[in-house]
């Protein structure tokens, strides 16, 4: 069957066909991350991301390609999750933008969204590399512009396009050396072309395309989980209200003015904007008022009302390793802090340096766009300055950054938890932002960070052999120390990032760990290191047996 243009229904069952197929290869995907540590979890955090895009679709009414290809941009924009899952929202709102003025699209039109959707990617990302997804997106895009002119029927158009992307995916290695040295395509360009496999399967498929839910899905927090933590009588506002505005003349003062009324009825406001769309949260014991008042812009859509006091009923049994968000007091302050981490004794630290919300990180739950925003919206505070903690949340909380319109969120780009530890410890009350971020930036600085974990799968990094199952020591992101024996890895690597200048070590020791074993590597240190402070912690937290900082 030839088919020559494709309408807002097919693009609708392309992306729910491609959230699929990913959702069954995500794993595979996961793997071929370069560093065969137990938290590479890149194909977990493209499907989370493309899920979100087809939820939205899926929700979706209208058989117009740019408005089906709307809803994909803003769903995947707030549902981006890792570096790459923040590239792949980028690329579905580059596409977007290229079909805007459309009802449906031929294989020209599809081409200039495809080249549209790269330009946009590109342009998020402050340093690309080659050898990434960014560059077989690129490569699906100059083959499509190629080849449109050409080829009129979309499903060999997009079949030539596939093929041309797993030949530049094949050289990736060649373009990264260390996807050479652990023989291995980039993974982010692999996860892309399961998604586009998927969508071109959806031409030739009969009857319904369905979305199905992995369990990667369930990842996210349940919605209540943070309100174990409080009494029924403290829950103030009783209805968690959340809603979609379709507004054909949406403005920042219309957002600005709907903001400031929500704010008489609630708290736990999120208004997020993007183009024609304001999508609303609000705690309030009258969701029929901010429904009326929501009207009088547009027709609502998504509408969505919980009796928080009985959901705190049903609850309140969640495990507390389980709460996406960790509460804390909210009193009003000039500059808020919210910090990424892993484990019960490293959040405590965070508390205790004085971070207002805690996210919860770790293996396949990076908190996405949303996630932050959300947070954001929950500390009590105008500017908020945000700590990932991990180079592959960084993306997220710099998109997070620029949604947010009410609050002014700042991101110090920490990628370890000494980092943000050593960042917070830098901050100094009663200054101006600008002096609060250079001193946090610069105390984060004289730290260097060591792991102790374990290997997922054999592979070959340098001049190193890794068996799964061999101990890992990782100095800054680099593996240091390969060995079959935790003891010996880990004085090994003590000895690579320890020197006679170092002046304090401290411990964090996970929840796989006895405190005696940690007391015994505090004895080697200072029996070694003589003029070195030692200090140990319970971080808790999971896959990493140790985490070293050093200064």
């Amino acid at each position: 069957m030839n088919i020559s243009k494709i309408d807002g229904e097919m693009l609708k069952r392309m992306i729910i066909a491609g959230a699929n197929n990913l959702e069954k290869k995500k794993q595979i995907v996961d793997e071929l991350n370069v560093f065969p540590v137990p938290d590479g979890d890149t194909g977990t955090n493209m499907y989370l991301t493309v899920l979100a895009a087809a939820r939205e679709v899926e929700k979706a009414q209208s058989n117009d390609i740019f408005e089906i290809s709307k809803a994909a941009a803003s769903g995947s924009l707030r549902g981006a999750r890792g570096n790459s899952g923040v590239i792949l929202s980028q690329l579905f709102r580059g596409f977007s933008k290229g079909l805007q003025g459309h009802s449906d699209a031929d294989t020209k039109i599809l081409a200039n969204a495809f080249e549209s959707g790269v330009k946009t990617a590109y342009k998020a990302v402050m340093k690309p590399k080659e050898g990434t997804i960014l560059t077989v997106a690129r490569g699906i895009a100059d083959e499509a512009l190629s080849i449109a002119e050409e080829i009129e029927d979309i499903e060999s158009f997009l079949q030539d396009v596939f093929a041309h992307g797993h030949a530049v995916l094949k050289k990736t290695p060649d373009m990264l050396p260390v996807l050479k040295q652990a023989g291995v395509v980039d993974a982010g360009g692999r996860g892309l072309l399961e998604i586009f496999e998927g969508a071109i399967s959806a031409l030739y498929t009969t009857g319904d395309v369905s979305l199905v839910e992995g369990t990667s899905a369930s990842t996210a927090a349940a919605p209540y989980s943070a309100l174990a933590s409080v009494s029924h009588e403290e829950i103030t506002f009783g209805y968690c209200t959340e809603f979609i505005i379709n507004c054909s003349d949406n403005n920042e003062a219309s957002a600005e003015e709907l903001r400031q009324y929500l704010n008489t009825l609630g708290d736990s406001i999120v208004v997020v904007e993007d183009d024609e769309v304001i999508k609303i949260h609000v705690h309030t014991n009258h969701p029929g008022k901010a429904l009326e008042k929501a009207l009088s812009y547009g027709p609502l859509t998504n509408i969505k009302i919980d009796n928080m006091r009985e959901q705190h009923t049903s609850h309140i049994n969640f495990k507390k390793s389980e709460d996406k968000i960790e509460v804390t007091a909210s009193e009003k302050k000039e500059i808020g802090f919210i910090a990424v981490s892993t484990g019960d004794g490293i959040k405590e630290i965070f508390k205790g340096l004085g971070v207002d919300y805690v996210l919860q990180g770790g293996q396949t739950m990076n908190p996405s766009t949303e996630d932050i925003l959300n947070a954001v919206e929950k500390v009590n505070a105008d500017t908020i300055i945000v700590l990932p903690n991990n180079k592959n949340i960084i993306l997220a909380a710099e998109q997070a950054q620029k949604l947010s319109k009410e609050k002014k969120i700042e991101v110090i780009p920490s990628k370890t938890i000494p980092q943000g530890i050593a960042a917070m410890i830098g901050y100094e009350p009663n200054r101006t932002i600008e002096d609060t971020l250079e001193s946090m930036n610069e105390s984060m600085s004289y730290v260097k960070t060591g792991q102790i974990t374990f290997a997922v799968r054999d592979t070959v990094i340098g001049d190193r052999e890794i068996k799964e199952g061999n101990v890992l020591g990782i100095i800054e992101g680099d593996i240091a120390v390969v060995s079959d024996d935790l003891d010996k890895a880990t004085l090994e690597l003590i000895d690579k990032i320890v020197d006679d200048e170092s002046e304090i070590v401290s411990i964090y020791y996970g929840e796989d760990i006895e405190e005696s074993q940690t007391l015994k590597i505090r004895k080697y240190i200072e029996e070694v290191y003589p003029d070195c402070e030692v200090e140990i912690h319970y971080g808790g937290q999971p896959l990493y047996y140790y985490i070293f900082s050093v200064e």
